[in-house]
């Protein structure tokens, strides 16, 4: 029996799912910053793990929802490589030099992109006003980033943020995709993760993970700077609430909402990750940083009313 949509609960889906991956953004910024993982190893723990939680999950509940056919194996390999394993290390690398706020704002681009793709290669009827939030989103992060000022910002960390907003953008689409195919949501979700898992394996040998660092303690930073946790516990937190619980809270939102306006929806993470960047760690924004911002978040959401589909 066909699910019929209800576009109140995918939406509460996608506020949900932002609303963890906002703390998240935090917590791996100190696990960097503090605990003394690199980016990439990060990345690799969060997709190895990932797929080691979903795939225990689906054998014991649900193994008939992991079979997969030969044609779909590729893009379901695009989808854990560019969608999830790059989507992921960019995001690392932009908020290891960029305020977590800033970083979110470049990222939230993505929504425009998913909106353009659908428009253009999916062939969904969406208004002139698109191209009017297009424009719009390009000022706001020109703001952002200090453009007249020869990017005033660190060049690597933007371009790590405009790369994820790329990633993520693949990421929607491919999940969409899959969804629209009639692959269970998390049976999807664990595939990417999976093949994620196999390109940093491939890409970064375990046998080489610093494995010590794990037991250190690490500083929380910020204003909870005289608070340490063990690094693990933080992995532990980038893992389960910071990966896999969003990540299936967003696939799910897949079945209720069109992939541009789970895009659009999501861009309220910039706003609760500002505010737990500010609470937590101090970080703060300059008024044209606040400026830009208000313009991308405009953007995404003029190009949310331009979508004439569901």
């Amino acid at each position: 029996m066909p699910l019929t949509p209800r576009p109140v609960l995918g939406h509460v889906l996608v506020v949900a799912a932002v609303s963890l991956l906002a703390v998240n953004a935090v917590v791996v910024k100190v696990t960097i910053d503090s605990g003394g993982l690199a980016p990439t190893r990060l990345a690799e723990v969060r997709s190895l793990g990932s797929a080691a939680v979903l795939l225990a999950a689906l054998t014991i509940l649900r193994p008939r929802s992991l079979r997969l056919s030969r044609r779909e194996w590729l893009p379901v390999a695009v989808f854990g490589i560019l969608g999830i394993a790059a989507g992921q290390y960019l995001f690392l690398a932009s908020v290891k030099r960029l305020d977590v706020g800033v970083a979110l704002v470049i990222i939230y681009l993505a929504p425009v992109l998913v909106a353009a793709w659908s428009h253009v290669v999916g062939r969904e009827p969406v208004r002139r006003r698109l191209w009017l939030a297009l424009a719009v989103s390009l000022g706001g992060l020109s703001l952002v980033v200090d453009l007249w000022s020869g990017l005033a910002l660190d060049g690597a960390g933007v371009a790590a943020a405009l790369g994820c907003a790329v990633a993520y953008a693949v990421y929607i689409l491919g999940a969409d995709l899959g969804i629209k195919r009639g692959h269970a949501p998390t049976a999807f979700l664990t595939w990417g993760f999976l093949f994620a898992a196999l390109f940093w394996s491939a890409a970064q040998p375990w046998w080489d993970f610093p494995a010590g660092v794990i037991g250190d303690d690490a500083s929380l930073l910020g204003r909870l700077d005289g608070v340490s946790l063990p690094v693990w516990s933080l992995l532990a937190y980038a893992i389960v609430p910071g990966s896999v619980v969003p990540f299936i809270l967003f696939v799910t939102a897949l079945r209720h909402l069109s992939a541009t306006r789970v895009a659009l929806a999501a861009t309220f993470e910039p706003v609760v990750a500002a505010i737990v960047a500010f609470a937590w760690l101090g970080e703060s924004l300059t008024a044209q940083e606040i400026a830009g911002g208000i313009l991308v978040l405009a953007a995404v959401a003029l190009a949310q009313t331009a979508h004439a589909g569901p």
